[in-house]
């Protein structure tokens, strides 16, 4: 008996099963959620290992240069009011940066040992200079403040400055030797002689007058304490009897209690920098006016180059310029708490840490007091204010964060297998013309056993090199960079 063919099984004799089945329309792969791929992507860039490097060199190159845009903007009407050329402060700003990027450079250069041996004739020459400002004759006083040098013609020098690096270096290695040694489960370890060194460079800061410098060695004093792990109750006596010193010396100044008292003021007879500031920044607009079109640095804001810089930036680029400068700032700092915080080196650690509250420190103090939300305290804007004394040691201390970052084991495996792009390209095409231009007959004397003896994978790699590249030359050279990197990035753990 025949079974019919159009049965059971269907007109065509197919299962009904595989009839209803639904096959999938093809043309349509399945697409992923662009905005999950980029946040993976960018989590991936941002976990890479030379992050902070970069972070911290191309934000302060950004800063700089667009500082030095800045200062030529702001300074050219103050430079003709003085009867001067309008890129007066401008030249000497940019002689400051390159005399500044040469420090970077060393900085970064240094390995470790150095940077620690250059803290105490760092602290021992900040010292003498900050001493020898109070010397008549040789100190000289500016807005009042008695802290700068004349080194000849117009060029000054402000030594509280070299302090702040000073005690960043001077501060990391002696608490990292002390911690080598396990000494500062000892609260008298850990004050002295830290503390008492502090207080004399503040000291010789406050017999010139300048509270502003002041704050921010005191800022790095605590940031360094915090680093150390000091303990709460030694951190808030340490941080009261500051707050007292402050208070009383606040209370003693009528010029400093006037300060105070401008904040979020708008009467302008009586707060006439702060309130100019506030309109700089209110008629910049969401992009500003335009580059050079500021209208409060025609003589209505004082110090429109120095302390209230970011002023006329509000007012040229508006919103927009602003918060890139704050951005760059944001990114400055969190690459230095990156550096402290991925470190196994003590040292490397605490000065890391330093020079990061010192920035960050030192910018919220300069924006505060241009935006009215806390005294003038008459610190310049790091990197971007114009100032040579201010810069030159911010640029060495950023060629030292530098220097941390390219010190770190995975950004030291990442340099490591970085190889210049040209050099290689220079190198294989040098090769090639080697291997074509050399006799015949030295290829064809090889031994045979030279081929097929040893290893395999050496034999695959020249038969490969002179098999496929015989024009080009690339076969050898190529594998043996892809096995330096694989050997580079098993060493490193790297993936």
């Amino acid at each position: 008996m025949s079974a019919d063919p159009k049965g059971a099984g269907g007109r065509a004799g197919r299962p009904p099963a595989q009839r209803a089945v639904k096959r999938p329309p093809a043309g349509r792969p399945v697409r992923d959620n662009p905005v999950r791929t980029l946040v993976t992507r960018a989590r991936k860039a941002w976990d890479r290992p030379l992050t902070a490097y970069y972070l911290i060199l191309g934000g302060s190159s950004l800063i700089t240069v667009l500082g030095l845009v800045m200062v030529y903007s702001a300074s050219q009407v103050t430079a003709l009011q003085m009867a001067l050329p309008g890129s007066y402060f401008f030249r000497k700003q940019l002689l400051a940066a390159v005399i500044g990027a040469g420090l970077l450079l060393a900085a970064s250069r240094m390995p470790v040992k150095l940077h620690r041996a250059l803290a105490y004739p760092i602290l021992a020459g900040a010292v003498f200079l900050m001493a020898l400002v109070q010397v008549p004759g040789i100190g000289m006083s500016v807005n009042g403040n008695q802290n700068w040098i004349s080194l000849g013609g117009s060029f000054q020098i402000q030594p509280s400055e070299i302090g702040k690096l000073a005690l960043v270096l001077w501060g990391a290695d002696l608490i990292a030797r002390k911690q080598e040694k396990r000494l500062l489960t000892q609260w008298k370890h850990m004050l002295v002689p830290l503390v008492p060194v502090a207080f004399m460079l503040l000291g010789l800061i406050m017999l010139g007058g300048d509270m502003g410098t002041a704050i921010i060695l005191t800022a790095i004093l605590f940031g360094l304490l915090w680093l150390a792990g000091a303990p709460t109750r030694l951190f808030v006596g340490v941080l009261s009897v500051a707050a007292l010193i402050g208070l009383v010396l606040v209370k003693t100044s009528p010029n400093r209690l006037d300060r105070f008292a401008c904040v979020g003021s708008t009467d302008v007879s009586k707060c006439w920098q702060a309130v100019h500031g506030i309109y700089a920044l209110a008629s910049g607009g969401l992009f500003g006016s335009g580059l050079g079109a500021s209208v409060e640095k025609w003589g209505q804001l004082p110090e429109a180059h120095t302390d209230f810089i970011f002023a006329v930036t509000g007012e040229e680029l508006g919103l927009a310029g602003t918060l890139s400068v704050l951005a760059l700032f944001a990114a400055l700092g969190y690459a230095g708490i990156r550096v402290a915080g991925r470190t196994e080196d003590p040292f490397v650690r605490y000065a890391a840490g330093g020079v990061t509250t010192w920035i960050v420190a030192q910018a919220v103090i300069n924006i505060g007091a241009v935006l009215g939300l806390l005294p003038i305290a008459g610190v310049p804007l790091p990197l971007f204010s114009y100032g040579g004394s201010a810069l030159l040691p911010t640029m060495f201390a950023i060629g030292l964060m530098i220097a941390f970052a390219r010190d770190e084991p995975a950004a030291r495996a990442a340099l490591a297998m970085r190889q210049p792009r040209f050099g290689r390209k220079r190198a294989g095409g040098s090769a090639a013309g080697r291997k074509t231009g050399r006799k015949p007959g030295r290829t064809q004397g090889r031994k045979p056993g030279r081929e097929t003896g040893g290893g395999s994978g050496r034999a695959s790699g020249r038969g490969s090199g002179q098999g496929s590249g015989q024009g080009s030359g690339q076969g050898p050279r190529r594998w043996n960079t892809m096995r330096r990197r694989a050997s580079a990035a098993r060493s490193s753990g790297e993936r």
